[in-house]
């Protein structure tokens, strides 16, 4: 009988964060795919992973799994696999189309025709993104999204392709497709093991260096922690049905605003003698126009960092225009204990955390420049 569940992208943040779950609170045995050109790389993640697997080894298997061989999964036995877990992405903003596309639309093409050849197969979880809707504005359902609004970056645009993969071409598996607000901390209490466009935007702020914000002051940022994540996939994946769509977010009234953000954040900055010795002045709101003038300049005249930084900034700015309204019902339908966390909080707690460890050169860090 079946019993393995596969994980691609187990040593990617949520998947790691997925299987630390899966060990803790399953008996099921795990494959754990991750992306490696041979023994010896394959050797160094399984190492990565030790601390994560402590005292369950027995029930881990490896697969060197690269999405973008035509054959990802030739040395897993299909028969032995009840559930998949699919959380391999390049999750960058600025990721360019052509490996946006060979990863997360081919990538998980092949996923999908793997779960095809499962015939045990008794669940298979995508986790995407809810900026697959794009530059759609108004009500974000737990729906099908079309592409009419177009998208800010190839990022969106490739993980809305694997989606109509889903729900189109294989739309007879099993399947549950989890759209990921931004992760913004690891949980309630603000710590943060990976950074990605949000922290290195706060950064900028923080050292004076981004005097214009692309965006209305209106807009709502959606932010979960990957605590919450881990625990909202798992509930959507024991949820009853054959399929369903899923928003792993908190609504807009559980949400701040990009004002609130840039407000909450300043007032832990300004907790710091360093920061007020220097008086730097909150930023102002920009037009489209304007922040691509500024990005621009810095793309010709900034530094490595802040030519860095705002590189990835700059793919995201459109959404920063646009005002969703997210919709969870199916989640919260599926979990029973759904709670929110008060928003401001968590972002004050995140932010404190990011200034006390100076963005991870204070403790180990990993970086994630998307």
């Amino acid at each position: 009988m079946a019993s393995a569940i596969l994980v691609t992208g187990a040593d990617g943040y949520l998947g790691r964060l997925l299987v630390r779950r899966l060990l803790r609170s399953t008996e099921a045995e795990l494959i754990l795919a991750v992306r490696a050109r041979d023994e010896a790389e394959l050797a160094t993640k399984q190492a990565g992973m030790a601390a994560t697997l402590a005292g369950c080894e027995g029930r881990v298997r490896w697969a060197a799994a690269d999405l973008r061989a035509e054959n990802p999964f030739a040395g897993v036995d299909a028969t032995a696999v009840k559930a998949i877990l699919h959380s391999a992405a390049v999750t960058r903003f600025n990721v360019d189309a052509e490996t946006a596309q060979r990863v997360n639309v081919d990538g998980a093409r092949r996923v999908l025709s793997f779960a095809r050849r499962c015939k045990h197969l008794e669940r298979v979880a995508m986790l995407g993104t809810l900026y697959a809707s794009g530059l759609r504005a108004g009500p974000i359902e737990e729906t099908p999204f079309d592409d009419d609004a177009g998208f800010a970056n190839a990022y969106e645009r490739s993980k809305w392709g694997a989606e109509q993969l889903l729900l189109h071409e294989f739309a007879e598996l099993p399947w549950r497709l989890c759209r990921v607000a931004t992760v913004v901390a690891d949980d309630e209490n603000g710590h943060v093991t990976q950074l990605n466009a949000v922290h290195n935007t706060l950064k900028l702020l923080f050292h004076g260096l981004l005097s214009l914000v692309p965006g209305r002051c209106s807009v709502p940022v959606y932010f979960v922690t990957g605590e919450f994540v881990v625990e909202a996939v798992l509930a959507a994946l024991a949820a009853p049905g054959d399929a369903g769509i899923f928003h792993v977010c908190h609504t807009r009234g559980e949400s701040l605003t990009l004002g609130e953000l840039i407000d909450v954040a300043f007032a832990v900055f300004e907790g710091q003698d360093s920061f007020r010795a220097r008086r730097i002045l909150r930023p102002l709101f920009a037009d489209a126009g304007s922040f691509d003038l500024l990005a621009g300049a810095v793309r010709s005249f900034g530094g490595g960092i802040v030519n860095q930084a705002v590189s990835s900034v700059a793919p995201f700015a459109p959404q920063l225009f646009v005002a969703k309204d997210a919709d969870n019902r199916r989640l919260r339908a599926a979990m029973p204990a759904y709670a929110a966390p008060d928003p401001k909080r968590l972002v004050e707690r995140t932010c404190a955390h990011l200034v006390r460890t100076r963005w991870g050169r204070g403790e180990p860090l990993r970086t994630n420049r998307g």
